[in-house]
């Protein structure tokens, strides 16, 4: 769980050991739904415990080939039984469905090779179920009832579709549904009823998922499977990898991430405290004999300083930089200014742009077309930006200001410009620089973190995760 950015420390897995003992192990949903609520800190983490839980507390060893599910022969039949148990809501039904649908679909070479959830998905279609399912729904006997309106699918096997008149005919699959006249009048209450079969469809094809993976780490290393097929949540989802998409989500986290954050440097800002008051710790040990238990602090002044992003905003870390911006935006109470320079191969300030960029707006698209930012090219120069921000802006820094360098330090083997950050250094109060690129990269290629580390105190900062930690701990305010 920790793997998976799961925070569980000792007290969550003796809560979750007394729950296990108290709630007992004859029904497992049970067992599930209380260690959850004893580990888990954020529901965030609930799918992601759900499918760990499947791997390491499997449901069942090997085939479960049982009841009705056991005696369907390929896909055709399968789908039909699915129809049955979609329209019914029976969620058990569809459960040994799905595993009967990975043992007869999902086969991936032989048994020691594994199962394919997307093959058995692939093969048995479940959405060309709900057109038969809500016939059955309708009280339309199996064979006659026909599907109506937008989404409902047509299996090319199973429950065949009626003609205008009532009989079957061996060419009604080439009818285009639109064109089919239907059997009554579409009522409110159908759209109603494809939704919730649409929902019990994604349910069955989880159910899919979380049975291919119980095969599988029967076969191969449990702790692989665990690593490698549960998805990342979009915290800690790279920037640099994720699409337009999961940036898109990222954003929609914006607010909430926003408020904690605020809440949070505002905790720390009222139980800031400075080092250790020698001569206050000594006279409060007289107390004690002399013997210094309660250490006192000395008492930090409220301090509100400049912030000043300094952004990469070429294509590879544009994403990443864009976020960064306006989460520091939305936290701009902190500050007692903020203000914001962009670069590629050049440095200009886009403040009042970021401000006004209107929702869905691609920073890095503007950025490639604006010819303040890439006055020596479409790559990044960071030695170049970092002269021209010398040079052109070098008056935005005073003694209260805060500096945040957002770049993968990929400088094209240009000149790094050392002297030019050294200058921006010495003339803040603080530098920083974040690094969207793991560490383990930092020494390879065209990276410069190396030589910017030895002036800037560098951090990885390559998800939602990292950058809330960071602001909640290290942001120097």
């Amino acid at each position: 769980m920790r793997a998976h950015g799961m925070r569980v420390g000792t007290s969550e897995v003796t809560d979750a050991a007394r729950v296990a003992q108290a709630l007992g192990l004859d029904d497992r949903e049970r067992l599930r739904a209380g260690v959850a609520a004893a580990m888990l800190r954020r529901s965030d983490d609930r799918s992601s415990f759900d499918q760990l839980f499947d791997i390491y507390f499997p449901a069942a060893a090997g085939r479960r080939m049982t009841g009705a599910a056991g005696g369907a022969e390929d896909a055709d039949a399968l789908r039909d039984r699915l129809a049955r148990a979609l329209a019914a809501g029976d969620t058990a039904a569809a459960e040994q469905l799905a595993a009967a649908a990975v043992e007869l679909l999902g086969r991936v070479g032989d048994d020691a090779a594994g199962w394919s959830a997307a093959r058995t998905l692939d093969a048995l279609a479940p959405q060309r179920a709900i057109s038969a399912a809500q016939d059955l729904l309708r009280g339309d006997a199996p064979g006659e009832g026909a599907g109506s309106g937008p989404g409902s699918g047509q299996g090319a096997g199973g429950m065949a579709a009626a003609s205008p008149q009532g009989a079957t005919t061996d060419t009604d699959w080439a009818i285009n549904p639109w064109d089919r006249e239907p059997g009554r009048p579409e009522r409110f209450t159908d759209r109603i009823d494809r939704d919730e079969l649409r929902a019990r469809v994604e349910a069955f094809r989880r159910q899919v998922e979380s049975e291919s993976r119980r095969r599988n780490a029967e076969v191969r290393d449990r702790e692989q499977v665990a690593r490698l097929a549960i998805p990342r949540t979009i915290r800690q989802r790279d920037f640099l990898t994720a699409g337009s998409d999961q940036l898109h989500q990222l954003r929609r986290e914006l607010d909430p991430l926003a408020r904690k954050l605020a809440a949070r440097l505002t905790s720390r800002e009222r139980a800031g405290r400075g080092a250790i008051d020698v001569r206050r710790t000594l006279r409060a040990s007289m107390s004690t004999g002399g013997v210094p238990i309660d250490p006192v602090y000395q008492r930090r002044a409220p301090h509100r300083p400049d912030l000043v992003l300094l952004a990469d905003l070429s294509g590879s870390v544009g994403g990443f930089s864009g976020f960064t911006m306006l989460l520091m935006q939305a936290l701009h109470q902190h500050f007692r200014k903020v203000r914001i320079f962009g670069f590629v191969s050049s440095t200009a300030e886009i403040t009042d742009v970021v401000h006004d960029l209107p929702p869905g707006t691609s920073l890095t698209s503007w950025a490639l077309g604006t010819p303040e930012l890439i006055a020596r090219g479409t790559n990044s120069n960071y030695g170049w930006a970092l002269r021209t921000f010398v040079r052109g802006h070098l008056d935005a820094l005073g003694r209260r200001s805060t500096v945040l360098v957002l770049g993968d330090a990929r400088n094209n083997f240009a000149d790094p410009g050392i002297a030019d950050l050294q200058r921006i250094a010495d003339r803040a109060r603080h530098l920083t620089w974040l690094n969207p690129e793991p560490e383990v990269l930092w020494r390879q290629g065209d990276s410069a973190a190396q030589v910017y580390g030895r002036i800037a105190p560098m951090h990885e900062c390559r998800n939602l995760e990292q950058l809330r930690d960071f602001v909640a701990r290290t942001l120097p305010i």
